[in-house]
């Protein structure tokens, strides 16, 4: 039950709801990949009347995820933990085009702590709400799988916005180079689905289809 993997169009029905707020936050460089964490719970996300905080968001480059066979440019990971430490991610694609107005205020942090593994910044009050697609309106994919880093941990819940973002090749670039991995990719391969449910949420109209 690992991840990422690939989704087809084939797939069911499933919810929940998002409801975020601004706090205080700081931009870390873990090596691998650039993570803002927030100093508390800077939001909320329910799956069947369970409550799980956010409490990081980090990017991979290209996509991790696939849609009917296509690796997009970039993919956000909100993650989020629940009370008794299970882990729900929702994930946002991206594709080259106009720059993403919320990386477009990280960025200068960003390139304060390129290639300093370890290194950490205070970025002050930030608002995930604008990170996020409305997943009231959109479609989006949900299946248990792990985390994509090690230890790659099993029993994640992953919800992943079908609509595409926009993303400027130069922040795609400029993410990458402030890691310092020796890798010019971070974002694991496609792993097998194993006969794992998959599914698909449709806002309106309401129906379902089992693969």
């Amino acid at each position: 039950m690992q991840s990422p993997i690939g989704f087809s169009d084939n797939d069911v029905k499933d919810g929940g709801q998002l409801g975020y707020k601004p706090l205080n936050a700081s931009l870390v460089n873990e090596g691998h990949t650039i993570k803002l964490k927030w100093a508390g719970q800077a939001g909320e996300f329910y799956v069947n009347g369970n409550k799980y905080n956010l409490i990081q968001c980090h990017w991979h480059s290209p996509s991790e995820h696939t849609i009917n066979g296509t690796r997009y440019d970039l993919e956000l990971h909100m993650v989020h933990q629940s009370i008794d430490g299970k882990i729900a991610v929702v994930g946002i694609l991206y594709s080259i085009g106009l720059p993403d107005p919320f990386l477009s205020k990280l960025m200068s942090s960003m390139k304060a702590i390129a290639n300093k593994n370890g290194g950490e910044i205070v970025v002050g009050m930030v608002d995930p709400n604008p990170m996020h697609v409305s997943m009231v309106n959109n479609k989006y994919y949900r299946y248990e799988g792990s985390l994509t880093a090690p230890p790659c941990t099993e029993g994640v819940l992953w919800t992943i916005v079908k609509q595409v973002k926009s993303v400027s090749l130069e922040q795609v670039v400029d993410l990458r180079v402030a890691v310092n991995d020796d890798s010019k990719l971070n974002a694991r391969p496609i792993q097998p689905t194993n006969h794992r449910p998959v599914y698909l949420y449709f806002p309106l109209p309401l129906h379902s289809t089992t693969v």
